[in-house]
């Protein structure tokens, strides 16, 4: 048995990028942590879902439980800064938030559970943090160090295929016989596909994937992208997760964060 160290920035991070492989070392039988940075303070929620008194932080720490459990992680931990919201919002820079948060400290205290865990395998952000969400980017460079400090061999930068995605673009295009159907810039999401040495086909956890976003009810509504496409679409776009791994490739050479653990 190994174990997969899962970081994230936020709530509902964790079931949207590596849902699927969370769920998957489960299964075969090893043990799963899921470490988030942030309470997600800052995000947004609907008029009148919240209970009288309740805070949103303590809704989305519910919720992170519950994906958890969903997901098989065995062990959920918050890392204690607070959501920096938005690149270039004030809340970027109030005290306490992850973006001001110095990477040596908060690399300290997440390789303080890497080593309690004796972790096998990390994963964390591209240098980008997928989409350059401020504290996705932290996400990156504090577990970056963390490994370093705890000597975790296995460090997975989870991303987004910015080929796939054009390529599941231009098909939506042409399949709905949209010739002049403008497409999306993606070029500030995930990374090209000569740079991602990974590739896990989590079609076969899918079911877990999508419950797991329905528990983060205060952020991802039956009516969001997530859980609104059909079937088939989340299958596409959802099915393989995508990471980078420094040492590895040219191209994708690994289809198993745990392969041989």
């Amino acid at each position: 048995m190994a174990t997969l160290v899962s970081f994230h920035a936020h709530p509902d991070d964790e079931c949207i990028g590596c849902g699927g492989v969370m769920r998957k070392a489960f299964e075969e039988g090893h043990r799963v942590v899921l470490v988030v940075a942030t309470r997600g303070e800052h995000g947004e929620v609907p008029d009148g879902f919240l209970s009288d008194g309740e805070e949103l932080w303590q809704r989305r720490v519910a919720e992170t439980h519950a994906s958890a459990e969903i997901l098989g992680a065995k062990r959920v931990e918050f890392l204690g800064y607070t959501d920096s919201g938005m690149m270039g919002e004030p809340t970027n820079d109030l005290p306490g938030s992850f973006w001001t948060a110095p990477v040596e400290e908060a690399a300290e205290r997440l390789a303080a559970i890497l080593r309690e865990e004796q972790a096998d395998v990390l994963t964390i952000y591209d240098d980008n943090g997928g989409y350059g969400h401020p504290d996705h980017i932290q996400v990156h460079r504090v577990g970056v160090r963390a490994a370093e400090l705890a000597g975790t061999p296995r460090v997975y930068q989870n991303t987004m295929n910015r080929d796939q995605m054009r390529r599941g673009q231009q098909e939506y295009a042409e399949r709905e016989g949209e010739a002049d159907y403008e497409l999306p810039d993606v070029e500030q999401f995930g990374k090209p596909e000569s740079m991602i040495t990974a590739a896990v086909d989590v079609t076969g956890y899918l079911e877990h994937k999508r419950n797991a976003m329905r528990a983060h009810a205060s952020q991802i509504s039956e009516q969001s992208f997530f859980l609104a496409m059909p079937d088939e679409a989340f299958r596409g776009a959802f099915g393989i997760e995508w990471f980078i791994r420094e040492g590895q490739g040219p191209g994708i050479t690994e289809t198993d964060l745990l392969a041989g653990l």
